[in-house]
């Protein structure tokens, strides 16, 4: 691979044109489209689900040859209500997606998603495989019940300080099952209660992303702005299995197997681990697999960042991943 200062981040942007658009009579998403109007349409979903848009997300893409979109989904970001879990699921989401492409006049996009976004590329790419030209997945998460498991017990066995803070939230006589503990906290009626645990629940995931320490990111994520959106929809979405059917992202890759497709994963990823990248691959032997050797789970971490941005410049470049 090419030096990664050659793939550095693209220098911060704004966005030429913002909106909001309602999708029921509860949720009114946040929308933004950067770069080039006229230029090769491309489609950035956030991780959480709940965690909302970054300025720094839109620095993947070279703005003068991509019309990049971005979106807040629903209970995330500058979309409202923050935090809410009715009317949310993985099919709402699905939906949401292509009344932006349609609301946009975009035919097709190539699919860029990390994290949760990549479980939500992979079902809304199945789903709608005519509308994708390709994607760029990091850090997958397919969200069967061993990934959830992991996040909530198993990442004590690298974070362990961590994860005594998070499960620390809860009375000792409840901890055998945090995930029932937190959702009877983050949905109760309480909203002091709720964020209580809504700050602890993402602080933890802050907490665990990078390879080395980045105690900024998990004061970042223990904010108000953020923590509510992570730790309710992470939970909701948990807890019902992403809306999903067992397995159903690796079953279902058929139907996008002929598209170009890139997976980068961090090697020391904690929060998802490289299992699940790999079965995704192993059902997906065309896509590349990339492992960055030096990177846990967030985007920025240098080597993953030169990966998606290469990635993309590739993409620019020939249409392949």
């Amino acid at each position: 691979m090419p030096d990664a200062a050659l793939h550095a981040p693209y220098p911060p942007i704004e966005p030429y044109r913002t909106g909001r658009l309602p999708v029921d009579d509860i949720h009114t998403l946040y929308w933004e489209e950067c770069g080039n109007p006229d230029g090769v349409p491309v489609l950035f979903l956030h991780g959480g689900p709940g965690a909302g848009l970054s300025p720094k997300h839109r620095q993947f893409f070279d703005p003068a040859y991509y019309r990049i979109v971005l979106f807040d989904q629903r209970g995330a970001g500058q979309s409202t209500p923050l935090g809410e879990y009715r009317n949310n699921t993985t099919q709402l989401l699905i939906q949401d997606i292509e009344q932006i492409r349609e609301m946009l006049g975009i035919a097709q996009w190539l699919v860029f998603g990390g994290s949760w976004g990549s479980t939500l590329s992979l079902a809304y790419g199945q789903a709608h495989p005519e509308r994708c030209t390709g994607f760029v997945l990091r850090g997958i998460f397919l969200c069967t019940r061993p990934e959830v498991e992991w996040f909530l017990n198993g990442i004590r066995w690298f974070f362990p300080k961590e994860h005594a803070a998070f499960a620390g939230h809860i009375p000792e006589a409840e901890r055998g099952d945090l995930l029932k503990a937190y959702v009877q906290r983050l949905f109760s009626d309480d909203p002091a209660e709720n964020l209580a645990a809504a700050r602890s629940w993402s602080r933890y995931e802050g907490s665990c992303l990078h390879l080395l320490p980045h105690p900024e990111v998990a004061d970042q994520f223990g904010s108000d702005a953020v923590a509510l959106g992570v730790g309710r929809l992470e939970a909701h979405y948990m807890c019902n299995g992403a809306f999903l059917d067992d397995n159903q992202l690796v079953r279902n890759v058929s139907r996008i197997r002929h598209l170009p497709a890139v997976i980068v994963q961090g090697r020391y990823d904690a929060v998802c681990p490289p299992r699940s990248a790999w079965a995704l691959h192993e059902a997906w032997p065309e896509a590349r697999f990339q492992v960055i050797e030096d990177a846990g789970h967030a985007a920025f971490e240098p080597g993953i960042a030169s990966a998606l941005v290469a990635a993309t410049e590739q993409f620019k470049r020939d249409g392949t991943l």
